[in-house]
């Protein structure tokens, strides 16, 4: 036995077409508006009043405005300006300063105006002149400057050494380096978390009247050589045992005329030396 299926009100049917129709210019609206705001978003931006203009450098590297320029140059997907004050590549250009200028640390960049941006770098501080794995006739002369290089407090590598270059401390340094790179730039000195104490020591030593000429490590040993030629040999890490040693025993040394050949501080509270023929 068939059934009639129940038929829908005329009026219910009316309605929903209504809905429909409602729904279909909402959508339309919202797509026109959302157009709207997105050209009126594109055409902001491409006004002068939020474009880069000016920027301020306070660096020592007077090109580094160039980098900035050179990114700011173009759009992003043909249609927002690189140089906009709200996308400008601030990543890219900072990347870009730091890779052409190795003796740079940091850079800061921030916006101060809708015109202007600074770019504010840090320079690396040069603690001492690295030359080599060890010291050779030529390369320790305190007036040879050839293939030494200065490195930071971090122990990078960051540049060669030139005629006006001003270190902190004077004497040069001969140690490894980490991985064995090819080239000494841009490499790191190895054990460098032990390098200030190292230091601390060589300068202690010109309170005995001779200033450290070079500072050489040597696996677990360091050798710290004076302008008088006297070679003082301690074990890496135990610097304060050391001086401690060699301040007890200074009556019974000097230091300065270069007498003495070497001084072993590597065993406990002992002092050895030998005199030189």
């Amino acid at each position: 036995m068939l059934e009639r299926a129940p038929s829908v009100p005329y009026g219910s049917a009316r309605l929903a077409e209504r809905r429909r129709i409602r729904r279909r210019r909402g959508i339309i609206a919202f797509t026109i508006l959302f157009i709207f705001v997105i050209g009126a978003f594109v055409w902001g931006l491409q006004q002068s009043q939020v474009r880069i203009s000016h920027v301020d450098v306070y660096s020592t590297e007077a090109s580094i405005i160039e980098y900035a320029k050179s990114e700011m140059r173009g759009n992003y997907l043909g249609i927002i300006p690189r140089d906009s004050i709200f996308f400008f590549p601030a990543s890219g250009i900072r990347a870009d300063i730091l890779s052409a200028h190795s003796d740079i640390a940091a850079v800061s960049i921030s916006r101060t105006s809708l015109t202007s941006i600074s770019i504010k770098t840090n320079d690396r501080i040069p603690i001492a002149r690295w030359c080599g794995v060890a010291p050779t006739l030529v390369a320790s002369s305190t007036k040879s400057l050839k293939n030494c290089f200065v490195f930071d407090a971090g122990g990078l590598i960051f540049a060669a050494v030139a005629s006006s270059t001003q270190t902190l401390n004077n004497f040069k340094l001969y140690a490894p380096l980490e991985g064995d790179p090819l080239e000494p730039l841009l490499a790191t000195l190895a054990r460098s978390e032990k390098l200030p104490s190292v230091f601390d020591f060589a300068r202690q030593l010109d309170t005995f009247g001779s200033p450290t000429v070079y500072v050489v490590l040597r696996g677990d040993e360091v050798d710290d050589t004076l302008a008088s030629g006297t070679r003082i040999t301690y074990v890496l890490g135990h610097e304060q045992d050391a001086f401690t040693a060699l301040v007890s025993a200074r009556s019974d040394m000097n230091l300065t005329d270069g007498s003495i050949d070497y001084v072993d501080l590597r065993f406990d509270r002992k002092v050895y030396l030998k005199q030189k023929k």
